[in-house]
């Protein structure tokens, strides 16, 4: 593999630039502090080939900036549109050769056709899911999520969670701080948990209860390291633990044990990565306790101990 990252986007005719300019924004342009990428948009057909909103896209490679791609991006789809033998072809053996794999949006329409979403977890757009599972009822498709990884394939739900599943690439790929200084850069959140929900059938409206519960859960990301019960975060916020419980996840799309958990991963990640603390001063700083707790966390997570991810991700 190439000491520079591969990255392959796949273009078709009638492509959303949104969705297009996506994975090109965060791996298609030269950010400072980040490592060096190639990244190519390719198309079964080169050429100039239209977009949504009524303009041309030029297109000079092929099908083969697949086969020497680490991540292959498939950034949006029409749904029911059939995938030729050509790209199915493609897929399969960047697959095969270890290749990552991330369906934006619909996207995931195209691996789900593949096969290789059969017997795992996706997501896609909200609206499309009863079409989804009609056409490929061997996925367990989970709209509840804005991401999911399985392994080396990813899928996420529409718009903006498709940077919010780039910038999980770049983390995995590069360390929590390049993300965070690249979100930074790009004026986005730093990160957001797959787990969140894709939408809220009622938003709640912005009342002083928000910024409250807002300043609250900016007390606790400041320091991760102190004991918290639902309990005693309810009669801070002067509700019942039921009433607390609801309001948070309908302000953050996630229980408060997940989202603390996020935090705690979080500075783990940032002590590791900036500090030369021992994993045991690192796992009290977290909020986590015991070194071991952390790891386990930590593999369950990032799939690796912390001990590598400093190893790869060390901020000189």
């Amino acid at each position: 593999m190439s000491s520079v990252l591969q990255v392959a986007v796949l273009a078709f005719p009638g492509i959303s630039p949104f969705h297009l300019s996506v994975p090109c924004l965060v791996f298609g342009e030269a950010h400072p502090g980040f490592p060096a990428v190639n990244c190519v948009v390719c198309a079964e057909q080169t050429g100039q080939i239209s977009s949504s909103a009524g303009f041309e896209i030029r297109i000079s490679r092929g099908l083969e900036a697949i086969s020497h791609a680490d991540i292959v991006i498939l950034p949006s789809w029409h749904a029911g549109t059939p995938v030729s033998e050509t790209l199915r072809q493609a897929l399969l053996a960047a697959a095969a050769r270890g290749a990552y794999l991330a369906g934006l949006c619909l996207g995931a329409y195209v691996l789900a056709e593949c096969g290789l979403l059969n017997g795992l977890q996706a997501t896609t757009h909200w609206a499309y899911a009863d079409d989804f599972r009609q056409r490929f009822p061997q996925v367990l498709l989970d709209t509840d999520v804005i991401y999911i990884e399985q392994g080396r394939i990813m899928t996420s739900a529409g718009t903006a969670a498709a940077l919010d599943c780039c910038l999980h690439l770049v983390r995995q790929r590069c360390g929590a701080e390049v993300a965070n200084r690249l979100a930074r850069r790009l004026v986005i959140a730093a990160h957001r948990q797959g787990g969140q929900a894709q939408f809220i059938e009622q938003p709640v409206p912005e009342t002083r209860s928000d910024h409250k519960l807002s300043d609250l859960l900016d007390e606790v990301r400041n320091a991760p390291q102190q004991r918290y019960t639902l309990d005693q975060l309810a009669e801070k916020m002067a509700m019942s633990r039921r009433t607390f419980t609801r309001h948070f996840r309908q302000l953050t799309g996630s229980s408060f044990t997940e989202w603390l958990l996020h935090q705690r991963l979080s500075h783990a990640q940032h002590l590791l990565e900036m500090t030369g603390l021992p994993v045991e001063q690192v796992a009290v700083q977290a909020g986590f306790g015991a070194a071991e707790t952390l790891r386990m966390h930590f593999r369950q997570r990032f799939g690796i101990p912390p001990q590598q991810w400093r190893r790869q991700f060390r901020q000189s």
